[in-house]
Parts: structure tokens; C-alpha cells; sequence
């Protein structure tokens, strides 16, 4: 009969949890004016054009880019 093994707790290592990702977003308002954005708290890159949307309202046209570092 085989005795029951316990479950190895993860490693330290195992539960680090990577940064979540940055985006750049380039924005023309309606009036022409251009301003550039750096976005930390984006889910994905989908969220990070909502978060600029709700923030500024209005906008011509917004470009959003990943951000490398």
C-alpha cells in the first residue's frame, strides 16, 4: 500500500508576480492639440484606451503602444 505524498509548497520564485505591462498613448484633441500619456494600470491594451477615453473625454484620434523598457 502507498502512502499518501503531501503537495511541495510553491517556491518563492513561483509566486513573484510580473509587472504588469505600460503603455504609451498618443492623443490629438479636437482643437488639434497633441499630448503623449503613459499608462501603468492597464489590464491590456484595451483597458489602457478606456482609461484614456474616460479620463479625457473627446479626442480626434489616440494611438496606444506597449511601452518597452
Amino acid at each position: 500500500m502507498q502512502g499518501q505524498r503531501k503537495r511541495a509548497e510553491a517556491p518563492k520564485a513561483a509566486l513573484y508576480r510580473a509587472p504588469r505591462p505600460e503603455y504609451t498613448a498618443a492623443v490629438r484633441y479636437l482643437d488639434g492639440k497633441r499630448d503623449i500619456f503613459r499608462i501603468r494600470n492597464a489590464d491590456d491594451i484595451a483597458d489602457a484606451r478606456a482609461m484614456v477615453l474616460d479620463e479625457l473625454g473627446d479626442v480626434q484620434s489616440i494611438m496606444i503602444a506597449l511601452r518597452h523598457h
